[in-house]
């Protein structure tokens, strides 16, 4: 389809509906048996220069019948008739068809459009339907001359009408071979005899008449008409300029395409564009009588009582475009505007009472709402119980006068200050809302009636009724409204005999408009109104409207954080009223205008103050929107407490009404974002309780996030976000505001920290062990189990002091460093926590139970008790217990090197546990037999445990290794590393020495050794990088060294032996290059960091790149001189795969890293590029492969001839992974050491 390229006016093309929107037949399927005669068409009887045109038959030449509920419609034509034929053919000016019988054939066996003899007719709607064109001035025969001079003229029957001048083949055609604009129309004279010229610009059209009489009483007419004489009608060809969807489509059995174009409630059919530009068309079709129908693939059929029009679309997403327009066509055709003009002239009707979208054609009568028609989709799934929908232009018997005039009365901006009076901004709906949230907001006002705003009388029924039965006496219908929308009953007794409704009474007291409300409300569902037998409300979803006043003591709104104690001295004593979302401040209770006022829905965030932070005992602040500060409070703690209740309820929307019922310090409104959604914001509410962060978001549940739990806790001032990561999650708090953001900063910062000196008041590991506790045993299980005499020897006080207060100000910000940090400062900070421990690790409550555990004789007696007392723990006493039993029984078992044994140990922690003095021995007793029962008492797999101990004494032989040959000769340590076969996944891991000078191709030998895997021709197994996190992975150089790659690893990649698949087409591919370069386009998007978050950012872009032996270049386009980026080759490492988060156009990507040291430090860039092929990519890759490594791809004899003599593995390791690469319960685990530059780095950094 080509869209109108015209430059008067830019075509307007309405937006596609919904198949759930879209207008259905109201007509039965219907299909007519049809035949057309076949016409011939030259090319030249098109040319733009023919002195006149006629279109060819343009009906569906597939085989239609038509149904109706009635009777068989098919079309009755005597089969002998031969004469004129209803053909769009003319004689000489034909389109070709696909169709080439002849027209005298038989009906029976052609197949085409439709046509009639002179006699038939397909039914009387072509007389009796008046609707079909605008008023006719003046019709009848005519001979008009055929196109390109032809001698014989063409009888035609001609009708002229204020828009166009028509012509048909016969007086019983609705369609018509031609129509001509009368607004196109220059000059019309006589010429000759009985002849007359009708001519517009471009187009000269020749009639004759019958007789001169008529000639001249058509001349004059046309003239008449041509100057204006006559009124025009409401279709005027200025408004095809303007049309709602225009362009080319196809009709079954041509092979050309007409122009096609929608406007309004018609659709016309021209040549070309061209025609259409100068107003000389083929027919027009009157669309109320028109029917759409989708078909298969880019059909669709236009029907009507008269004809099939069946099109071909150019695309799928085109027929969905121009089905839409053609049934909004039949929906302007079908409907009356004089009601929607009316309502609209009240100016608050003219936008949706919902969403605001301008001139809505659609009303609730019930509700007294004006809607647009995609809420009255919505409203309809209400029923109509709730919810009448009716049309303003189609449904015109509902509309009496007295209901337009309720309409005019109230108007939507009215009757939303009842429905929509407490409507949080983030719950506001827009124009552009889908369909979800528009359901959502919908079924939240009119059903839940959460929105509105709540009578005084609401809840006490008897009340309501009776102020119903007075106020529908008088002229306010409005009251009316909120009476019935809030529980009065519709079909109350009045307690006259006379008058016994409400209904009855107000036509007696005349108040029609009144009774036209009551009479559309007297089935209608209220919002959830039932109320009790004590008229007493039931629970609501929304809350209830809130009000208090009383005296309070303010200080001035301040646009800035408040960072000094304020004194009595500085607050003013104000009367304060909060009443209908309103929070107004007085000079006293006298005055009758207040100081200042803030509206609910400007309230962001509420802060209670500790006491005494302020002169006045119990304060607390409120920020607004407008970045303003109030600070209030009062010596009176209740009155404190009921202030802060209902200023909460009053901004706090229904949604995280959980939150009210919650002893907060803070709640407010904050934009987040969380999830694989990074893109878009979404607005949650808060509230600070402790150390516990409680959410609400938008369409989602109440979320804790227990702050002490942490991974980490970040801010980002600059760009005012907030960055909270625990276990499997990462939430991005946004601050729309900077002065109440800095405000939660500063609280949440608080919270996160260690609230005190008991346990549970710890900063956390997921596994509810204090980050104190879990950094400690593991520096020293990594650094310290072989330190003689250790917990035993006492570290440096000063540097012990300094270590407990940097572990109480942030655990999470202290790393334990070898080198930096000494193992008896560390176990002797561990050794105070636990003996300064507030309650004790035992509690106090249970402890000297413990002591009484210990001097049971019977063992399993004894046991059974330790059994019962760690149960009582409470969760996080419990855990710490079993980490650090679990650390002093591996301690004890390698007492050959540390020399504390199960006794030694005892000894140190038994008084440091229980805090007591250690004048006996009872608990270090207890404390030794829970280490020396650990399995029993805490249920410890045995298989674990051995794993564990393999693992530290692993590790341990690792570092006497590397005391010993440190500095030596030999190329580097040898690494233990977890290798993967095929497939990651447990049964397919290898565990494998790795010596400093293993390459990449040795590595896969070894592994293919072990399984007995043989390696045949043509199969390339490769060593592969995997990095899970990226979504990348790359195939290792054979003569790569495996070494140097594990430095950089983390947890999240693994090394996996597989084929490559693509190895013998990359070959291919290089052999048949002339040299090693590459150029081509490809999209480029680079790493860059959002707010230092990590975040990606940007999108995909077309960039032109050079890839030579030295560098790569990056260009905007092919013909710039000058590169944007140039990279050396030697410094990239390119990966195939992109990962999902980064929104890749296809998955034929490459991931570029780019490692460089600058000013001694290192460097790494990231970027991605995306092929537009598989091919393609595999091009690149290849070739940056054979860039780096000089064109030695792969070797030649094959992998298997690359096997070299290896140090047999040391089988005193068996399976044990040293630096396992999948990453463990321990921080220790999760890095590799870079032994090449530094054998000892590995042990310098724990946490």
């Amino acid at each position: 389809m080509q869209k109108d390229q015209s430059p008067q006016v830019p075509p307007r093309i309405r937006t596609p509906q919904t198949q759930e929107n879209a207008q259905h037949s109201t007509q039965p399927d219907a299909q007519l048996s049809v035949s057309r005669p076949s016409c011939e068409f030259s090319q030249s009887s098109l040319d733009d220069n023919s002195d006149d045109y006629e279109d060819p038959d343009f009906i569906n030449p597939s085989v239609h019948s038509m149904k109706t509920p009635g009777r068989d419609m098919s079309l009755q034509v005597p089969g002998g008739i031969k004469g004129r034929y209803n053909s769009f053919c003319s004689d000489d000016d034909e389109l070709d068809d696909d169709n080439d019988d002849d027209p005298t054939s038989g009906l029976s066996t052609v197949q085409g459009s439709v046509y009639l003899p002179a006699t038939g007719r397909l039914s009387s709607a072509s007389k009796e339907d008046s609707s079909q064109h605008a008023a006719v001035i003046k019709m009848g025969w005519l001979d008009k001359n055929p196109p390109q001079g032809a001698l014989y003229y063409q009888r035609r029957w001609v009708r002229l009408d204020v828009d166009y001048l028509r012509y048909f083949e016969n007086d019983k055609d609705v369609y018509s071979k031609g129509i001509i604009s009368t607004a196109y129309i220059t000059n019309v004279t006589s010429v000759g005899e009985l002849k007359f010229e009708v001519a517009t610009n471009n187009r000269t059209f020749i009639f004759r008449a019958e007789s001169e009489a008529d000639r001249n009483d058509w001349v004059t007419i046309l003239q008449d008409c041509n100057r204006g004489r006559h009124p025009r009608s409401t279709m005027s060809p200025g408004l095809l300029l303007n049309p709602d969807y225009h362009g080319y489509l196809e009709l079954k059995g041509l092979r050309s395409k007409l122009y096609t174009v929608v406007a309004s409630d018609k659709v016309y059919l021209y040549k070309n564009m061209d025609d259409y530009r100068i107003g000389v068309g083929i027919t027009s079709i009157e669309m109320n009588v028109g029917n759409v129908k989708d078909s298969e693939r880019r059909n669709f059929d236009l029907t009507t009582p008269y004809r099939i029009f069946s099109f071909i679309a150019e695309s799928d997403q085109l027929r969905e475009q121009w089905v839409d327009a053609m049934r909004n066509a039949i929906g302007e055709a079908l409907s009356n505007s004089e009601v929607a003009d009316r309502i609209w002239a009240e100016s608050s009707n003219s936008a949706c009472a919902d969403c605001g979208a301008p001139k809505p054609e659609w009303a609730a009568i019930n509700l007294c709402v004006v809607i647009c028609k995609r809420c009255a989709g919505e409203h309809r799934g209400l029923g109509p119980s709730i919810s009448k929908v009716r049309s303003l232009k189609m449904d015109r018997k509902v509309w009496t006068e007295e209901l337009i005039q309720v309409f005019l009365l109230i108007g939507n901006e009215r009757v939303n200050s009842f429905w929509a009076a407490n409507i949080p901004p983030s719950e506001a709906l827009m124009p552009s809302s889908c369909s979800g949230e528009r359901r959502r907001f919908i079924t939240n006002k009119y059903r839940q009636g959460k929105y509105r705003k709540y009578h005084p009388l609401y809840g006490n029924q008897r009340e309501l009724n009776n102020a119903l039965c007075i106020n529908v006496q008088c002229t306010d219908v409005l009251e009316t409204l909120s009476l019935i929308f809030c529980g009065a009953d519709v079909n109350c007794s009045t307690g006259v005999a006379s008058w016994p409704s409400p209904l009855s009474l107000a036509i007696a007291h005349s108040q029609l408009l009144q009774a036209e409300l009551l009479s559309h409300n007297l089935n209608t569902e209220l919002p959830q109104s039932h109320v009790g037998g004590a008229m007493e409300a039931v629970h609501y979803s929304a809350p209830p409207c809130v009000s208090h006043n009383g005296f309070l003591f303010k200080t001035a709104s301040m646009a800035r954080a408040i960072s000094e104690r304020k004194g009595k001295e500085e607050f003013s004593r104000r009367w304060c009223v909060l009443n209908d979302g309103t929070f107004s401040y007085y000079e006293s209770d006298k005055n009758s205008n207040p100081n200042g006022a803030l509206k609910a829905s400007e309230i962001v965030c509420l802060a209670v103050d500790a006491p005494d932070k302020h002169g006045y005992e119990n304060t607390f602040e409120l920020y607004s929107e407008s970045e303003r500060l109030y600070l209030f409070g009062t010596d009176d703690p209740e009155g404190h407490r009921e202030w802060v209740k209902s200023i909460a309820k009053n901004f706090i929307p229904a949604s995280a009404e959980p939150l009210l019922r919650l002893g907060f310090v803070r709640i407010g409104r904050l934009k987040c974002k969380d999830g694989l959604n990074l893109q878009t914001s979404k607005v949650g509410w808060f509230a600070l309780v402790g150390s516990t962060l409680h959410a609400h978001l938008e369409n989602g549940q109440g979320e804790e996030i227990h702050l002490r739990k942490l991974n980490e806790l970040s801010i980002q001032q600059d760009n005012e976000v907030l960055v909270l990561v625990e276990k499997g999650r990462t939430l991005y708090i946004e601050g729309e505001r900077k002065l109440d953001f800095s405000g939660w900063c500063a609280a949440i910062q608080r919270a996160a920290g260690s609230g005190g000196d008991t346990l549970g008041q710890q900063q956390l590991t997921e596994t509810d062990i204090p980050v104190i506790v879990h950094s400690c045993i593991g520096y020293i299980t990594q650094c310290g189990l072989t330190s003689e005499g250790i917990y035993r020897k006492s570290g440096v006080n000063s540097r012990v002091a300094a270590q407990c207060e940097k572990f109480r100000s942030d655990a999470r910000s202290v790393h334990l460093r070898e080198g930096e940090h000494q193992v008896d400062d560390v176990s002797n900070t561990l050794k105070r926590f636990f003996r300064e421990l507030e309650e004790g690790l035992f509690t106090s409550e249970d402890a000297s139970s413990w002591l009484s555990a210990a001097a049971i004789q019977d063992e399993s007696m004894k046991i059974s008790q330790y059994q019962l007392l760690l149960n009582r723990l409470p969760r996080v006493n419990k855990a710490t217990l079993q980490a650090l039993i679990n650390h002093l029984y591996c301690v004890q078992r390698f007492s050959d090197l540390n020399q504390m044994n199960l006794h030694n140990l005892a000894i140190v922690f038994g008084p440091t546990l229980f805090q007591t003095d250690g004048k006996d021995y009872t608990a270090g007793r207890a404390v030794e037999e829970l280490i020396e029962h650990y399995t029993l008492i805490f249920e410890v797999d045995e298989q674990q445990l051995k794993k564990q101990l393999e693992e530290i004494t692993a590790i341990i032989q690792m570092r006497e290794k590397l005391s010993t040959k440190f500095p030596s000769t030999e190329p580097g340590g040898h690494f233990i590393c977890t290798v993967y076969l095929e497939e990651i996944k447990n049964t397919a891991e290898q565990h494998v020495k790795i010596p400093g000078a293993m390459t990449a191709a040795e590595l896969t030998c070894e592994v293919l050794d072990r399984r007995n895997i043989l390696v045949k021709d043509k199969e390339y197994w490769s060593c592969w990088e995997v990095s899970n996190k990226e979504e990348m992975e790359r195939p290792l150089h054979y003569l790569e060294r495996v070494l140097p790659i594990l430095h950089a690893f983390g947890t999240d990649s693994h090394l996996l032996i597989k084929k490559h698949l693509a190895m013998e087409a990359m070959i291919l591919y290089l052999t048949s290059k002339a040299d090693a370069s590459k150029h081509g386009n490809m999209k480029f998007r680079e790493e860059r960091s959002i707010l230092g978050l990590g975040l990606t950012s940007g999108s995909f872009h077309d960039r032109y790149f050079i890839l030579n032996s030295s560098s790569l270049r990056m260009y905007k386009e092919i013909r710039s001189n000058r590169p944007e980026r140039d990279w050396p080759v030697k410094n990239l490492k390119v990966y195939l795969g992109i990962k999902k988060k980064v929104r890749p156009p296809n998955c034929w990507g490459l991931t570029v890293v780019c490692e460089s040291v600058k000013q001694e430090r290192p460097e790494r860039q990231q970027w991605y590029l995306c092929c537009d092929t598989q091919t393609e990519m595999r091009e690149w890759f290849a070739t940056f492969l054979s860039i780096q490594y000089e064109g030695n791809v792969w070797p030649q004899d094959g992998l298997k001839l690359t096997r070299v003599s290896r140090v047999v593995p040391d089988t005193r390791h068996g399976n044990v992974s040293l630096i396992p690469l999948r990453g463990s319960e321990n921080e220790m685990r999760n890095s590799v050491a870079a032994f090449s530059q530094d054998p000892l780095a590995l042990f310098r950094d724990v946490r």
